[in-house]
Order: structure tokens, then C-alpha cells, then sequence
């Protein structure tokens, strides 16, 4: 089957911080309409690939392409244009503390001006069903709310907009095992709802299973695999199947040799 054309295009992308060369000549595709999930040990480059595709970080080199436009470099109203077509979920929600729920969730659309207050309002409280959530949590605080809850509101704002692509950080992080399974479920028909394009970072393997189409495996600054989720389980590279089956032994090098008891 035809694979559909890629809607974000990275080649030979490269970040560094000093002597820690993060990004080191990544490439990647991610299809339009597709979800592609990026799995990878702690502190291999995860966010930082997010965060170089979302323009938060300036690449040292290479290109990202989102429908054919150059993130890398770009600034001002070019990039704002291109960020119009995302939405994100946070690792930890990060909702605004001073703001109630209603708000959160309608802070793209104020922001934009694309509709008022009262209409704000009401698509927040739509968009806040389709994630489980009622009338009751339009006015309150941030605070107010338990770490589902948070996460289902962060996910609310990230769909507010309808965009066509969403991006996922570390979405079940910090969850109890069934709340994580709701929120995976949750991004899963979002995603699919929305007809969007996503991509999510994240070592949960659980959330790799239930919202990836695609998976691409990031180690050493570089995609080393990638593939469909159906093949994931006989992908042949040693360093994806030490990673989904948690081994301590392989050819991903945690710790040093340790000691004989």
C-alpha cells in the first residue's frame, strides 16, 4: 500500500548545546493523516526534536518542511502561519494557573480572535464532551482538578482549533495505569476524529501501542528504525527490541559493568 505524502519532511536536521550534540543528522517523514509515534531512552533528543519541528529551538542545520515551508529559519508571521496548523498536549498539562477551564481550553481561539467570549465559551464546552468532561469544570482552576482531569483539558485546548497536526508529549506521563489507557484512547480518536496528522514523543509502550500508526526509534541523535506498529514486534534491530521489552542487557548502555554479587 502507497504510503501518503509527508506532511512534515526532515532531513539532516542538527542540534547541539555545546559540546552535546543532540540532534545529529536526523532524518524522518511523517505521512499526512497518520499518526507517528517517536520512542526513545531518556535524554536521547525526544523533545528537542519536538520542540526544533514546533520552532521553540533553532536547529543548527538541516530542514523541516510542514507541507513543503521551511521551519528552519523561519521567523515572524511566516512562522506564526505555519504554527496555525498546530495543536500541542504538554507533558504536564501546562495550563495556565489564572485561568478557569473554559479559558484553557478556548485560549487559541481568544488569542486568534476568532470568535468572542460567549462563542468561546460554548466550543470550549464542546470540545471539553469529546473529552469526557462536563459543565462542571468550565469554571474551575487548574488547581481544582486531578492529573486526568488536567491532562483531558490540556488535550481539549490542543483540539479547540481543529488543527491539522497535533502533537503529543509524553501524554500518559505521571498517570495511574487506567487513566493513562483513558488518555490514550482519548488522543486515539481525537487524532482520528480530526483527521489530523500527530506526532508524539514518548517511552511508554503502552501509548506506543494503542495511538502509533508508525513508530520511529530516535538513539545517538539519528532514526536508527522505522516502521509500521504492526512491525514493530520483528522490527530485526537490536536497540528497538531491547527498548520495548525494558531489557537492562543489550546494545543500549545504560550502566556501566556492574560488580559481581
Amino acid at each position: 500500500m502507497n504510503r501518503p505524502p509527508a506532511k512534515i519532511r526532515i532531513r539532516d536536521l542538527r542540534k547541539s548545546f555545546g559540546d552535546n550534540h543532540v540532534l545529529r543528522g536526523l532524518d524522518l517523514d511523517v505521512p499526512a493523516g497518520r499518526s507517528l509515534v517517536v520512542i526513545g531512552g531518556s535524554g536521547t533528543g525526544k523533545s528537542v526534536l519536538l520542540k526544533c519541528i514546533l520552532g521553540l529551538l533553532r536547529a543548527d542545520g538541516g530542514s523541516i518542511e510542514v507541507d513543503g515551508e521551511e521551519v528552519v529559519g523561519a521567523r515572524g508571521a511566516t512562522l506564526e502561519r505555519i504554527r496555525l496548523k498546530f495543536g500541542m498536549l504538554f507533558q504536564g498539562a501546562a495550563l495556565f494557573d489564572s485561568l478557569p477551564v473554559w479559558e484553557n481550553v478556548a485560549f487559541g481561539l481568544l488569542a486568534r480572535r476568532l470568535v468572542g467570549r460567549a462563542e468561546a465559551r460554548e466550543r470550549a464546552l464542546a470540545t471539553l464532551a469529546k473529552v469526557g468532561l462536563g459543565a462542571e469544570v468550565l469554571d474551575l482552576y487548574p488547581a481544582e482538578l486531578s492529573g486526568g482531569m488536567q491532562k483531558r483539558v490540556g488535550l481539549a485546548r490542543a483540539i479547540a482549533t481543529e488543527p491539522e497536526i497535533l502533537f503529543f508529549d509524553e501524554p500518559t506521563t505521571g498517570l495511574d495505569p487506567i487513566m493513562a489507557d483513558v488518555i490514550n484512547e482519548l488522543v486515539r480518536r481525537s487524532v482520528k476524529k480530526l483527521g489530523a496528522t500527530a506526532v508524539s514523543i514518548t517511552h511508554d509502550m503502552a501509548s506506543v501501542r494503542k495511538i502509533a500508526d508508525r513508530v520511529a526509534m530516535l538513539f545517538e541523535g539519528r532514526i536508527i528504525w522505522e516502521g509500521a506498529i504492526e512491525e514493530i514486534d520483528d522490527s530485526g534491530n537490536p536497540y528497538v527490541d531491547q527498548f520495548i521489552h525494558g531489557r537492562a542487557e543489550g546494545p543500549i548502555r545504560v550502566l556501566q559493568d556492574m560488580p559481581a554479587d
